[in-house]
């Protein structure tokens, strides 16, 4: 289960990005950041560093802005309905998460702008369809725990904080 640092006072860090829109060239779970094929060493560094992630650099097709067109959590990936398949592959062997090409907000292959999504729950912009939601459900396995299994996790983990 994904959990905060427990150093308690973590510390931000600068680094000096040509690309300064960060998140618009990263997509990242727990495990594994997609970046942006020009992302500079220096804050490839940082991400392995700071967010402990393997990191590998993908276009999706046409698309070099990862974390605009690519949604991932540590169930699944969501990646822009022209994303060819052979990425789709490419990208689901090195995240080892299942991937699947689609869109939110009413066509929009804008993923990483339309939803934000973790392991428990995702939320969209009003104009997601319930076609497209179904997909964010099922590719991220939202529906899949109780809330009463979400309930326990949480107060598991808030007494391990409190200890």
């Amino acid at each position: 289960m994904p959990t905060l640092p427990n150093d308690p006072n973590p510390v931000p860090r600068m680094v000096d990005e040509r690309l300064s829109a960060l998140g618009n060239v990263i997509a990242c779970n727990d495990h594994v950041a997609v970046v942006h094929a020009d992302i500079s060493k220096e804050t490839e560094s940082a991400l392995v560093e700071v967010l402990k992630v393997e990191v590998f650099r993908l276009s999706l097709g046409e698309n070099a802005l990862v974390g605009s067109y690519a949604a991932m959590t540590s169930n699944g990936a969501l990646v822009a309905a022209k994303t060819p398949p052979e990425v789709q592959r490419e990208f689901a062997s090195l995240t080892q998460v299942p991937v699947v090409a689609g869109t939110v907000n009413r066509g929009s292959e804008l993923i990483g702008a339309g939803c934000c999504v973790n392991d428990w729950i995702a939320f969209t912009g009003l104009d997601t369809t319930s076609a497209e939601l179904s997909v964010l459900e099922s590719i991220f396995k939202l529906g899949d725990a109780a809330p009463s299994a979400i309930s326990t996790n949480l107060r598991d983990t808030l007494i391990e904080s409190m200890l």
